[in-house]
């Protein structure tokens, strides 16, 4: 068992530990878990060698896995209070100048974190890397948060916020096909009844003329899916702090780029006619005062880098679909949130949405993981 231990350990020196733990339980899991004595050797004390290392490596297992429930709660929480620190600046900027200034806030702040990141694994940027930064801040950035604004435009801001927060719906599928992910009946269960929660809080008997909105909405949650399958598929090679940092900047300068294409007199002219006055003549820091400043630095900050920062974190130690209830908790903690902070009321149908959430989601965070039977 030292021997195995010594080659996964020892012997991909450029893997980060969790996934050189991950190979070496891997072996263990296929069943070569009493290795053939070598000559001369005592197989009892042979065997107790490898039955330490394989619980020492169960632990680590369930350990990790518990830290990842704990960056999901932490990133819920943060999340949840997205749209309550939007309401309370938003009569004051445009909603793609907010989108502008909370991410390249963001980037900045996660910016010497994530050169400093570069110099600890010895990586060197290049244009490979520049153009998946590129794509993935597209997703993120310019594609889906302006389909969540667009949205906005067209239903109520917590239609939206509910709609959003089904992205799982087609983060799980996506992570089976391109991230050979497994769907578990635990997840499967939770997804359903978290679903059925949302749906409950949505109301959809009640959608009258947003059916606009609902459509923006969800493919608003259908490309932040695809940022979430994309940016997995690198994000263990990067790294979280690398990871956000480069794609809300890279996301950001595109972002800018079409700022200063809706100022142009021609462009700006076709949108004010057209009744989309939001996409005319974008400012980028007007309307910045002492009444909004603190806000704005909480929604760069906090909501946008320590947010993202902890979501990614979970799938590192979890995994995209485990990672994506996130936002199956949020439609629930957001109104309870709202409640105390901006004195919204909750309706009945709110409240029981809330408990099937909380119900789904107890299926993920209460279930321990199960300690191996020896066989």
């Amino acid at each position: 068992m030292f021997i195995l231990t010594q080659q996964v350990l020892l012997g991909f020196p450029t893997l980060p530990v969790n996934m050189r733990l991950q190979i070496l339980l891997q072996n263990v899991e296929a069943g070569r878990r009493f290795p053939p004595a070598r000559a001369g050797s005592n197989i009892t004390w042979d065997t107790a060698r490898w039955e330490f290392c394989f619980y020492v490596q169960i632990y680590i297992k369930r350990l990790t896995m518990k830290k990842g429930y704990i960056y999901i709660i932490i990133a819920a929480v943060i999340f949840s209070t997205m749209e309550i620190a939007s309401k309370m600046v938003v009569a004051d900027f445009n909603p793609f100048q907010l989108i502008f200034i909370r991410f390249i806030i963001g980037g900045l702040f996660l910016l010497p974190f994530a050169l400093k990141g570069l110099k600890t694994k010895n990586i060197s940027l290049g244009r490979k890397d520049a153009g998946y930064f590129l794509l993935i801040g597209a997703l993120c950035v310019v594609i889906s948060m302006s389909f969540f604004q667009l949205a906005i435009v067209y239903t109520k801001a917590s239609t939206v916020a509910i709609l959003f927060s089904v992205n799982p719906i087609f983060t799980i599928p996506l992570a089976a096909i391109y991230l050979k992910e497994q769907i578990t009946k635990s997840t499967i269960a939770s997804l359903v009844l978290s679903v059925i929660g949302m749906i409950v809080i949505m109301n959809p008997f009640n959608l009258g003329h947003d059916f606009k909105g609902v459509i923006l909405a969800i493919m608003a949650s259908l490309t932040f899916a695809l940022y979430n399958v994309a940016s997995k598929a690198k994000s263990g090679y990067y790294g979280s702090m690398i990871m956000n940092s480069f794609t809300f900047l890279a996301g950001d300068l595109l972002l800018l780029i079409l700022i200063l294409i809706s100022n142009i007199k021609g462009v700006a002219g076709f949108f004010s006619a057209n009744n989309l006055d939001a996409f005319s003549a974008v400012s980028i820091f007007h309307g910045i005062n002492s009444g909004n400043i603190l806000i704005l630095v909480y929604l760069g900050v906090v909501v946008t880098g320590l947010g993202y920062l902890t979501y990614f974190k979970a799938m590192n130690a979890t995994n995209a679909s485990t990672a994506s209830l996130v936002f199956l908790i949020k439609p629930a903690l957001a109104p309870v949130l709202a409640l105390f902070i901006l004195g919204e009321s909750i309706p009945v149908n709110t409240m029981i949405g809330i408990g099937l959430i909380v119900l789904g989601s107890s299926l993920t965070f209460m279930k321990a993981l199960p300690f191996p039977s020896r066989k």
